[in-house]
């Protein structure tokens, strides 16, 4: 099987049996172009004919580039993928990746936002514009109830079910989750919806979506990271905030209000509990607080 019939079937392979999300397709097909790159410069092998001594080297050569340890990370994990893909093609017995260590990399901790930044930012909004009011209703959104920036701007009217304070997001992997919603988020989407919203021309097929520009189109991420961007320059925030750290925020400040980490997992979508542990890094005086509250010898 020479190259391109390979990524072409890869392509095909994780978008119908892994069922993923276009983004991630791209990241993987985008990974084995790379070791195509490599290989069609150097030793001209075909997918089936190349040994775990020539990916150690594609490796090397990846991080002479300057890729970071979590790049090359995402690279090796493709590349995996890719491999596998091709056993079950038969286009190969083994897999010459399955002895190569993914490199180490530090957990970082991220930036999150105390509840008094939050509300500085969402007072910072003005509401005498019509997008102030949905930027309003984004911010509570996010923050409250932890969505990927994918997911607000994907979110559909027809996923919201308000009366029972509950919303339906589409994640990682086109994997759908049911995510509980608090009354500040329904109060000001419900303003948005029916003040705002409903004097937009929308563009057709895009009426189910509920964030829109005033265009009519459905709003996008580099939209919303402009808009907190501003924001922070607006309250004077030093810290280097995006949507993401809306979702952070509202992990972090749920595991310490004592939230069970097998429902923050739930909420965020997490396949695994391990990611949803990083969100344990408490302040001190917390954790102070739980030893004094818990602990007998206390």
């Amino acid at each position: 099987m020479h190259w391109e019939e390979a990524i072409r079937g890869f392509s095909t392979f994780l978008k119908l049996e892994r069922s993923l999300a276009g983004n991630s397709v791209e990241a993987y097909i985008g990974d084995i172009g790379k070791l195509r790159q490599f290989s069609e410069s150097g030793n001209q092998k075909a997918p089936g004919q190349l040994t775990t001594s020539d990916l150690k080297d594609f490796l090397k050569w990846v991080n002479e580039l300057g890729m970071l340890a979590p790049t090359q990370a995402r690279v090796l994990s493709g590349i995996k993928a890719f491999f596998r893909f091709l056993q079950l093609e038969h286009v190969r017995d083994d897999d010459p990746a399955h002895l190569i260590e993914s490199p180490r990399i530090q957990r970082k901790l991220p930036d999150i936002l105390s509840i008094q930044d939050i509300q500085n930012l969402i007072t910072a909004i003005d509401l005498s514009t019509a997008e102030g009011m949905r930027n309003k209703a984004i911010l509570e959104v996010l923050y409250g109830c932890g969505l990927r920036v994918s997911e607000l701007t994907s979110l559909k009217l027809s996923n919201l079910f308000l009366d029972i304070e509950f919303i339906k997001v589409t994640g990682k992997g086109s994997k759908e989750r049911l995510i509980p919603i608090g009354t500040e988020a329904i109060k000001f989407l419900r303003i948005y919806l029916n003040e705002t919203r409903v004097h937009i021309n929308i563009k057709p097929g895009k009426e189910d979506f509920v964030f829109l520009n005033r265009r009519g189109s459905p709003l996008s991420r580099v939209m919303v990271f402009l808009i907190i961007k501003g924001l922070a320059e607006k309250t004077g925030l030093k810290k280097h905030i995006s949507p993401h750290t809306f979702r952070h925020s509202f992990a972090t400040h749920l595991i310490e209000g004592g939230a069970d980490l097998r429902a923050v997992q739930e909420m965020l979508g997490h396949e695994s509990i391990t990611t949803t542990e990083i969100y344990t890094h408490l302040d001190r005086s917390y954790l102070r607080d739980v030893i004094t509250q818990y602990h007998p010898r206390s």
